[in-house]
């Protein structure tokens, strides 16, 4: 990969546009302001490995009146479609570029910039990301792709988005829901954090029902997930063989620790080696966790 393509990555759309527009001007070029040019629509193509699939019908029509009226206001990002000279295979703006097709525009603006798969795939789950474009599970597919089929590691996935490792594994697991929850969640019904709660619960298809038809809140799924389990209303169990009492230092210690992290820790020690327990009472919470421990 290019240098000047790592460079751009995780810093959006607009960065990448500068990027272009000042290049244009370096060279001489006769473009329009910005990196801009006027490109044909019927030689815009979508990327077929576009994270994003689902696109809200009420967005793109408020998107098309807008186009009517005002134009394109801000260009797309293309790359030279593999394999069909002449022709350009969209990066970022696929809903810019599908709106305007809609409002009967024949050209819109488009930035050219030479990208390798990677590196184009790379900058539309960041840009996507960054909007808060993507449905959890297109997001989920997004970063299995990048592991997929670039061998990118969860690690080297959480660099490039932007996100920590923790966030990327709970994002993954969201792909083992049985398929009537993962289209919840990718028509908004709901959210990933219900999503996580009910995650590995019994029948949790039907706990997700429950939870669609009351709205209830992510705590209140979580509730429904512990007592689906037979855990009831307590968060965690503590262990049976802890000590009953222990000394001063030892308690001083868990208070100390217990305020660092927000958290309730116990320790229990066994004449000099034991365990340390860190207690949680939501899969947000146990994110948190290990986000603070993989943080470097």
């Amino acid at each position: 990969m290019a240098a000047d393509n790592r460079r751009g990555l995780g810093r959006g759309l607009s960065a990448l546009l500068d990027e272009a527009g000042a290049a244009a001007a370096s060279d001489g070029g006769e473009v329009a302001p910005a990196g801009v040019r006027e490109t044909p629509i019927e030689l815009i193509r979508r990327n077929p490995d576009q994270p994003r699939r689902d696109f809200d019908e009420e967005d793109i029509a408020s998107l098309v009146e807008s186009i009517r009226e005002r134009g394109v206001l801000q260009p797309i990002l293309v790359r030279p479609a593999p394999g069909i000279p002449g022709e350009f295979q969209i990066v970022a703006g696929e809903r810019r570029w599908r709106a305007a097709q809609r409002a009967g525009l024949r050209q819109m603006p488009v930035v050219v910039r030479e990208l390798d798969d990677l590196t184009a795939f790379e900058i539309a789950i960041i840009e996507n990301v960054q909007r808060a474009d993507l449905n959890a599970i297109e997001e989920a597919l997004g970063y299995k792709t990048l592991m997929e089929k670039f061998g990118r590691t969860q690690e080297v996935v959480a660099q490039t988005v932007g996100k920590s490792r923790s966030h990327v594994a709970n994002a993954l697991r969201l792909l083992s829901l049985p398929e009537v929850m993962q289209a919840d969640l990718r028509a908004g019904r709901l959210s990933a954090g219900h999503a996580r709660a009910l995650a590995g619960a019994p029948d949790a298809e039907g706990l997700a029902r429950t939870v669609i038809e009351k709205g209830l809140s992510v705590r209140e799924a979580e509730a429904l997930a512990r007592k689906a389990h037979g855990r009831g209303d307590q968060p965690a169990p503590r262990h049976a063989s802890a000590p009953a009492t222990k000394d001063a230092d030892t308690r001083a210690l868990e208070v100390d620790l217990g305020e660092a992290l927000g958290l309730e820790v116990e320790i229990v020690d066994r004449d000099g080696a034991g365990e340390l327990r860190i207690l949680y009472s939501s899969l947000e919470q146990l994110d948190e966790i290990c986000r603070r421990l993989s943080r470097t």
